[in-house]
């Protein structure tokens, strides 16, 4: 207990001078830091690490109520279903996915509570990708985002500058930069009946325009162009969606136009959007350092629809010329405006949550969000008077628990989370005792964080 003693208080040392942004700037403890039971939302937890082939449930305790196994690591998110099944999304072997942007899968799976894979898809040739966004729908049907694949020729066809049409726009480090994309990889939507048959389709390429419902094929972030934000072979980059069986519409997130759009799905014509305007040639692009332009998103993450009508979205705030920062935003679309927000200058312990890729933010049925922060591996539940009620670290990592997180690593990232009520009906009739905990051998660190000096 002492050397941990000893590294809390470096630390807390080392933290305090930067107060909310620096858990995420330097070290820190991992597992459950925080919980006000009287606040907080109970239920479980769905923790998918992406460094691990393991998927856990946990309590707000952070014990292991249920935990999955596959022989791939985690891909994108995690689900579960009302019957108690997890589908989940998996991550294939490098050496064979088509095509690896950041976020690829290839690979749904969907295991029973037992453990048992009752169920998997691969979606993984150039006539489509998967990755990151999937939805179990009310008829038993799946829907998935995907890369499908273009020609060189097809894409100057459809107006593509050829000028910009080579630039790499893999956000993976193990993508040699010299190494060329082949073709042009838009994004479309799947929808598989349980066969792996498709039963409907949309095509983001079936709307190239520059017009305010269509997507613009030679858009590209005037301020980052090469980076992630660069509209290289992988142009769109879709990152989430979500249907809404009562209005029959898709909400889709674009990262590389930082907007979020809904789609009708009975015509495929995109409805509203919102984010970034000069994005259609409606609004001022972001100037330089400390001009944002008109530009309201930058790189978001996991919009959903919330049962007010409003919108909810993980805003990464990444390459923000302001400087960057994530929130959580919530949006109501009649008005375009913002009518609730988080952000890192408001976090109160001592983590902060920016992350410039990846992460999710979920409304909770007591007016809660639950935030995943993807790069420490950082999930948190805030209130709507913004105080943080629940605080944990994922402690798992690809070579197993860590205690204390000692440098940056991907191995604790989480790309999303998702909390479910007790009463969710996928848990009725089951075991739901504690199985243990997530990081054996650690050292409960609340005590010493509640002991902390108050500045």
């Amino acid at each position: 207990m002492l050397k941990w003693r000893t590294a809390l208080m470096l630390f807390a040392a080392l933290a305090l001078p930067v107060s909310a942004h620096a858990y995420e700037a330097w070290r820190g403890p991992t597992g459950l830091l925080k919980h006000t039971e009287e606040k907080s939302f109970d239920g479980y937890t769905v923790l998918a690490p992406l460094g691990s082939t393991k998927t856990f449930l946990i309590d707000n305790d952070a014990n292991i109520i249920n935990v999955w196994e596959s022989e791939y690591r985690n891909g994108s998110s995690a689900i579960m279903l009302p019957n108690g099944h997890l589908l989940r999304g998996s991550t294939l072997p490098r050496e064979e996915i088509a095509v690896p942007f950041g976020g690829f899968a290839g690979l749904l799976e969907e295991f029973d509570w037992e453990g048992n894979k009752v169920w998997e898809l691969k979606v993984n040739s150039r006539k489509g990708v998967f990755h990151h966004g999937m939805q179990r729908l009310p008829n038993g049907n799946t829907m998935v985002i995907a890369w499908e694949y273009k020609t060189r020729e097809e894409a100057i066809a459809k107006g593509r500058n050829p000028e910009t049409l080579g630039k790499m726009s893999i956000n993976d480090p193990n993508w040699p930069v010299e190494k060329p994309v082949e073709g042009f990889w838009p994004d479309a939507i799947f929808e598989f009946d349980p066969s792996g048959k498709i039963v409907w389709e949309w095509h983001v390429w079936d709307h190239v325009g520059t017009g305010p419902d269509q997507w613009d094929i030679n858009y590209l972030a005037p301020y980052h162009v090469e980076g992630p934000y660069g509209a290289g072979p992988d142009w769109t980059h879709f990152n989430a969606l979500e249907y809404n069986p009562e209005t029959d519409q898709i909400l889709l997130s674009s990262n590389k136009f930082s907007e979020i759009y809904l789609i009708d799905r009975k015509t495929g014509k995109m409805t509203w959007r919102f984010g970034n305007p000069a994005a259609y040639g409606q609004g001022r692009a972001p100037g330089g350092r400390g001009d944002d332009g008109d530009q309201i998103l930058f790189g978001q993450h996991n919009p959903s629809f919330l049962p007010n009508g409003n919108i909810s979205v993980f805003d990464n705030g990444s390459f923000r010329p302001q400087g960057a920062r994530s929130r959580v935003v919530e949006i109501d679309p009649r008005t375009n405006r913002i009518v609730w927000q988080f952000h890192t200058r408001q976090v109160r312990t001592p983590n902060s949550f920016y992350t410039p890729f990846q992460g999710s933010a979920q409304k909770l049925a007591n007016g809660n969000y639950l935030v995943c922060s993807t790069l420490h591996g950082h999930l948190f539940e805030v209130t709507p008077e913004k105080e943080v009620v629940w605080d944990f670290v994922n402690p798992v990592s690809a070579k197993g628990p860590i205690c204390f997180i000692e440098d940056d690593t991907n191995s604790i990232w989480v790309h999303r989370a998702y909390r479910y009520a007790k009463d969710f009906p996928g848990f009725k009739g089951r075991d739901m005792s504690p199985r243990g905990r997530l990081n054996p051998g650690c050292p409960d660190f609340r005590p010493l964080l509640e002991s902390r000096p108050k500045f």
